[in-house]
């Protein structure tokens, strides 16, 4: 008897390593829905399942380190993982699971260093800043911090783009191979990002909008970096399609919520 046909579209897969978000618009929600806005299949690995309403404080279950190994293991296990991030993970000992974990696997990873909330509330005790620093960005492909985490990560006070690439390059030298410090609140009039790679600064400059649709926009912009070295791109191009990508999900928010609203990320899906 002959072997079934097997049927359908192969896929690069990512993963995301980060926190859930009951509102949908950050976290893995937010990750997922730019996956599949760029054309990756996207898996997860939950760090926490969170509760947020407005500027209210974070309230968070953590899952287990076990759980979270086991959730890592089995995607790679069953699917080939082609690049993956991490977003909010709330402790030392969590950060320092899944440094070990990824590690074990040969993929690109993107550290978003997620430390406040867009409300500027902090996430992150010092405990957890300093593994952050120590056992997870050495192991970064790309590593996106903005201004207030790059400011926590290097003591740096950020003002101007020159502030930016300094932070950068002391970033740099913890580990990763790129670094983008989200400068998105340096000007009134751009929403701008330096990139730092080999050596090199690139700054990426786009309008900014005035509006309250930016929840999720740093997961938006981190997933699809992911998204994008997935499927084989170079760290500069991955980057360069996170910009235009996250400026339309800004656009494009949607308004919902007393606060902030998400970003869209599937507005670049329906643009192609």
């Amino acid at each position: 008897m002959s072997a079934k046909k097997r049927i359908g579209v192969k896929i690069p897969v990512a993963i995301t390593i980060a926190s859930s978000d009951c509102r949908g618009g950050a976290g893995i929600q937010a990750d997922l829905k730019t996956f599949a806005a760029l054309g990756v299949h996207g898996s997860t690995a939950i760090t926490s399942v969170t509760a947020q309403e407005g500027s209210s404080p974070v309230i968070l279950d953590n899952v287990t380190t076990m759980m979270i190994k086991k959730q890592i293991a089995a995607v790679a296990s069953d699917m080939h993982i082609d690049a993956g991030k991490t977003g909010m993970l709330s402790t030392c000992k969590i950060i320092k699971t899944v440094a070990s974990e990824t590690s074990r696997y040969d993929f690109p990873l993107v550290v978003d260093p997620v430390m406040v909330t867009k409300s500027g509330i902090p996430i992150l005790k010092k405990d957890a800043v300093n593994a952050m620093r120590e056992y997870l960005l050495p192991k970064a492909t790309v590593a996106t911090p903005n201004i207030p985490e790059a400011e926590l990560l290097t003591g740096i006070r950020i003002k101007t783009i020159a502030d930016a690439e300094a932070s950068a390059t002391r970033i740099a030298d913890l580990g990763p191979k790129a670094v983008v410090v989200k400068g998105g609140r340096l000007t009134e009039e751009e929403a701008v990002d330096i990139l730092y790679y080999r050596g090199h600064f690139r700054v990426l400059r786009a309008p900014r909008f005035h509006v309250s649709t930016v929840r999720g926009s740093g997961c938006t912009f981190s997933a699809a970096i992911v998204a994008q070295l997935a499927k084989g791109q170079n760290i500069p191009s991955a980057v360069q399609v996170a910009k235009t990508l996250v400026t339309m999900a800004i656009r494009s928010g949607l308004r919902v919520g007393k606060q902030y609203g998400p970003v869209n990320p599937m507005a670049y899906l329906v643009s192609r």
